[in-house]
């Protein structure tokens, strides 16, 4: 039902999208200065920043957009009207492209502008983009099964090979340094593709921006093979999977990375309350957010109850303002570092 109502919410704002697209080429014709403005939508700051450092000067004669702009989760992001309407008429979409974007496929089947070019993280990442992982001590979210079927075993069956179908993809992927070098690459082509006139400033921009970003990465490697410890513990989500493989991290966390569950059971906060004893850690870490009421509560169950609460940001509640503000993909990246090196020890 409510992916039938979606359906026609769709098919409404596009009807507003037409009509917009209309009034846009009607102003082009009046030599209006907007009109050829280079259209970009992004759907999080990652990618709004990447494709800000590869348009350089460019950028303020671009029409940049970044709809998670209000620090929505990308979880449970939906799309307004005005959202389809930017999406329909852009140049360029750049979306992460995991379970969290399944709005998107209607919205780019109903655009108006049909030579639009759209980059999907996970698609560009190929063999590299991982699935949710569920490690030792963290718990799993709960499901609702409807349990009309007659007959239980066969129910059991087909739950399984659904879930054995239905891998859900872990779409934290701009938490890699190594990622977004690959990301800002395929981001940078496709510019290239859509403006050749300014093909050489957005490869040389891109080229420039890569290196920071391989230099930031080398840093992180130093920092972990300088560690005696090379485990982290989250009294959080964990969307730092990516980031902790990439260096040989072990991470514990009290739920996975896409994971809605908040409230974490005894026997959580029991488990990692352990770890961090047994492993003496000196922190517990968490993401963003007002509260940390996990991460202190397992410092309340830990022996010594003196660790630190520290927090590493995802990026997934930064907006435009904080952008204006100066917050960018490395500030933040840079940030997590002097958090992590403080966590290792």
């Amino acid at each position: 039902m409510m992916k039938k109502i979606f359906t026609i919410f769709l098919a409404l704002t596009m009807v507003v999208g037409l009509l917009a697209g209309c009034g846009k080429k009607n102003n082009a014709e009046t030599g209006e200065s907007d009109s050829n403005k280079l259209s970009v939508v992004t759907t999080i700051f990652p990618e709004y920043d990447w494709v800000k450092e590869i348009l350089g000067d460019k950028a303020e004669s671009t029409d940049l957009t970044m709809l998670l702009d209000n620090g929505v989760d990308l979880h449970s992001y939906q799309p307004t009207a005005d959202d389809i309407v930017k999406i329909s008429d852009c140049d360029l979409f750049v979306y992460v492209g995991g379970e969290s974007d399944g709005w998107v496929d209607d919205a780019l089947k109903n655009a108006a502008n049909k030579n639009m070019k759209v980059v999907n993280l996970l698609e560009a990442l190929g063999e590299r983009v991982k699935t949710e992982e569920v490690v030792e001590g963290m718990q799993e979210e709960e499901h609702d099964h409807d349990h009309d079927h007659e007959d239980a075993d066969e129910h059991d069956d087909a739950k399984e090979h659904d879930h054995e179908e239905e891998a859900e993809y872990d779409e934290h992927v701009w938490l890699s340094l190594k990622n977004a070098q690959t990301l800002c690459s395929a981001i940078s082509a496709v510019l290239q593709q859509i403006d050749p006139d300014n093909k050489d400033t957005y490869a040389a921009n891109a080229s420039a921006y890569i290196k920071k970003l391989s230099a930031l990465d080398a840093d992180y490697q130093a920092a972990v093979d300088a560690a005696a410890c090379k485990t982290v513990l989250f009294g959080d989500r964990f969307p730092f999977r990516y980031l902790a493989e990439d260096y040989g991290l072990r991470y514990y966390a009290a739920f996975a990375g896409c994971s809605a569950e908040s409230e974490a059971s005894f026997e959580t906060i029991s488990f990692l309350a352990g770890k961090v004893d047994e492993l003496n850690l000196p922190c517990v870490l968490t993401i963003e957010g007002v509260q940390h009421k996990i991460a202190e509560t397992i410092v309340r169950n830990t022996a010594a109850k003196n660790q630190k609460v520290l927090t590493m940001d995802s990026m997934q509640s930064t907006t435009s303002k904080d952008a204006a503000n100066g917050t960018t993909y490395l500030s933040v990246m840079e940030r997590n570092l002097s958090v992590l090196k403080e966590a290792l020890g």
